[in-house]
This record gives structure tokens, C-alpha cells and sequence, in this order.
């Protein structure tokens, strides 16, 4: 297991992150309220905003007591819920490394955009792989699979200061760091049968985040990784 920590790439058009951070607050946010228990408990808010394949195609109800915004939308709301501390904290460290670059890439309205575009990508891959599951997929994962192969496009050329295995620091171009990362993810998709974790959801991610990036980018922000490129601050 790879995490990152920091990045050396710099912003060169947008000085502050405001949606990147929004995004963040708001996932926090959102874990706080559910696990200390402000809306009941924690599992029956999961099941109501988490997505369940089985229910958004009608194979499967929910219980008449469950609040949900509607199966459809449970596409957009799973994003900002997490089953764990540990699991929001994965999270929330890849969306700060990377988020930020590519925000600047994009934009602050672009990135918004792609970020949930990527995300519901991601959740609808998982829902028709797996169109009969009843346990709920939750987190940020698959749009942030998403930013990551937004930045390994961009930013292959930076270097990534994190750790393996939670321990060993190490430094590395993005090109490896994230490529590993994504493999990673891609062979657990191929391998895991026990479904604890939604991989399809990042591979899903990860695809729109390719067809997406060309889309989404500023003209100034060049292809693979120059160090610099044109902007009003490079």
C-alpha cells in the first residue's frame, strides 16, 4: 500500500484550492454528523445514502423506515459518506495531495464538475458489475481515482513524498508512484471475490478520469508532465 503525503508540483492559476478544501469539509462534515449519531444510526444512514445496486434497479427495497434521497440520487450522496475513520482518512489524504493540481489544471468550476462526474461514473460501473448487490458502496474513492489519473496525465513529472506500507518514506516521480497505485487497484479488481472493498468503483474512476481529463483541462496546462507550463504565474 502506497500513501501519499506531498507533491512538488506547483499552482500557477488558482492560488487557493477553495473547491478541492469545500469538498473536503464537506466529506468531514458529513462522517461527523452520521458517527455521532445526529441522524440515528450510523448503518441505517449509510444503507439510506450509500449506493445499493439492487435497489437503484429495482431488484431490491428499501425498508420504509430508511431515509434516502431516492436511488438515483444515492449515485451522487454515496460520495461523501464512509464507512470508517480509517477509510475517510485515506480518502482525504489522496484528495488533498492531488486534488489541488488538478483544480488548478481545470479550473475551480471544472474541477467541481469533473469530480462528480468521475464519482458517479465510477458508482454506475460498480451498480451494473455487480446489479444485484444489497450492501451499500460508500466514499470518495471512485472520484478521486479520477483526480489520480488526472494528475498521472498532467504531473507524471513530479515527485510524490509518501509512504509503503505506512511506514517506509519514500520519494518518487507520480509517473510510478500513481501508476503503482493504479495497478494496484486493477489487480485487486481481477483477484478480490470477497467485495469488502468497491475496486470496480475505482476502476471506473480511473476510466472517466482519462476520457474526462482532455475535456476539463485549462489550453496553458501542457500534456505529461513539464515541470512548468504556460500560465499567468509560470
Amino acid at each position: 500500500m502506497v500513501l501519499p503525503l506531498h507533491d512538488d508540483a506547483p499552482l500557477h492559476y488558482v492560488r487557493r484550492p477553495y473547491v478541492n478544501w469545500t469538498l473536503m469539509a464537506i466529506n468531514i462534515a458529513v462522517f461527523v454528523a452520521v458517527f455521532s449519531e445526529s441522524f440515528g444510526d450510523p448503518l441505517t444512514v449509510v444503507r439510506g445514502f450509500g449506493l445499493i445496486p439492487a435497489v437503484l434497479f429495482g431488484r431490491a427495497e428499501l425498508a420504509p423506515w430508511i431515509v434516502t434521497p431516492g436511488p438515483e440520487w444515492t449515485l451522487l450522496t454515496s460520495l461523501f459518506f464512509h464507512s470508517g475513520l480509517g477509510h475517510l482518512a485515506g480518502n482525504m489524504i489522496f484528495l488533498y495531495v492531488f486534488g489541488d493540481n488538478v483544480e488548478d489544471a481545470m479550473g475551480s468550476a471544472g474541477y467541481l464538475v469533473f469530480y462528480i462526474l468521475c464519482g458517479v461514473s465510477a458508482a454506475m460501473l460498480f451498480a451494473v458489475g455487480a446489479p444485484l448487490t444489497i450492501t451499500p458502496l460508500v466514499g470518495a474513492s471512485g472520484a478521486i481515482s479520477g483526480v489520480c489519473a488526472a494528475f498521472i496525465l498532467l504531473y507524471p513529472r513530479s515527485t510524490i513524498f509518501g509512504l509503503v506500507a505506512g511506514i517506509i518514506p519514500i520519494h518518487a516521480p507520480a509517473s510510478l508512484f500513481v501508476g503503482t497505485w493504479i495497478l494496484f487497484q486493477l489487480f485487486n479488481a481481477l483477484t478480490d471475490d470477497q467485495g469488502n472493498v468497491g475496486w470496480w468503483a475505482h476502476i471506473g474512476g480511473i476510466l472517466a478520469g482519462l476520457v474526462l481529463t482532455p475535456l476539463f483541462k485549462r489550453r496553458g496546462v501542457q500534456w505529461f508532465g513539464p515541470r512548468r507550463f504556460e500560465g499567468p504565474w509560470g
